[in-house]
């Protein structure tokens, strides 16, 4: 049985389960629907989207790379710059999004491989598959599924990635449990996200659009070793960034977010030989 209530409610002071995703699908709903991630034929915007796509790590090249409106910029590092992806690898990405990811990592597994998008808001689902088309992507798909409960077969997999999405998750423990089951053995997770370097402020850890916005629901290193470990996942390793405070610093106008998060890779295996009862 799923809690009902929030993973990281230690204190009474976080969005239950039910609240929290509301949130987030109002937030990813809206995003999706909008016209445009940028401004048109507005050149300077375009420009702009670019240096903050580079601020995340994605080369140039990565950015022509991909057609239509795949790169929503909503990300907080390059997931697929850390999972060493090979010819004919299956990928899956969790919180999907616009797709951008997936095509990436298209290139990198080659017409023999497959990747798998998986997002739970309907209006992202739509807007990856268009991109689908535009790009000619025939390797990937998007189906619509919480990355709690995904809808993917048990062991299918040879790596998963993720862009600050877990921790939108009320259930980060259930979102490695799946992302172990799904995973063949030799499996591996490559994931880019936030993690927690100070205790956030209440209203920070109590507010929708703070959770929705990648903040009030990060967990901290600690807590995100402890669940990859209890989940299966060995040689776990998190990296934070400490160059992310380049771009951190402007997800918010009243104050500098970098002081309570910081942007990390996220890494673990799942051994070759299962070991688990």
């Amino acid at each position: 049985m799923t809690d009902t209530t929030s993973t990281n409610d230690a204190d009474g002071e976080r969005l239950d389960s039910a609240e929290q995703r509301s949130a987030v699908r109002e937030r990813y709903s809206r995003i999706a629907t909008e016209s445009s991630s940028c401004c048109g034929d507005d050149s300077s915007c375009g420009e702009a989207s670019s240096a903050k796509a580079q601020k995340l790590g994605y080369s140039a090249d990565e950015l022509d790379a991909v057609s239509g409106d795949a790169n929503l910029n909503l990300g907080c590092g390059n997931p697929t710059a850390i999972a060493s992806l090979e010819e004919g690898d299956t990928v899956l990405d969790l919180g999907s999004g616009g797709g951008f990811d997936c095509f990436l990592a298209a290139r990198e597994v080659g017409p023999d491989g497959r990747v798998i998008g998986v997002d739970m808001t309907p209006e992202m689902v739509e807007k990856a598959r268009e991109n689908v088309e535009t790009n000619a992507a025939t390797n990937v798909e998007f189906r619509l599924g919480e990355i709690e409960h995904l809808p993917v077969a048990d062991e299918s997999v040879d790596v998963i990635l993720s862009n600050c999405v877990v921790n939108l998750s009320p259930d980060k423990p259930q979102v490695f449990r799946e992302a172990y089951r799904v995973l063949r053995p030799g499996g591996r997770l490559a994931v880019s996200d936030v993690v927690l370097t100070a205790e956030l402020p209440t209203d920070l850890r109590a507010d929708p659009t703070s959770v929705a916005a990648c903040v009030g629901g990060a967990a901290s290193v600690s807590a995100l070793e402890a669940m990859l470990t209890e989940a299966g996942f060995t040689d776990v390793s998190i990296e934070p960034k400490a160059d992310s405070e380049e771009f951190i610093d402007e997800w918010d106008d009243e104050r500098d977010l970098s002081d309570y998060v910081v942007a990390a890779t996220i890494e673990g295996e799942k051994p070759a030989t299962e070991s688990r009862p």
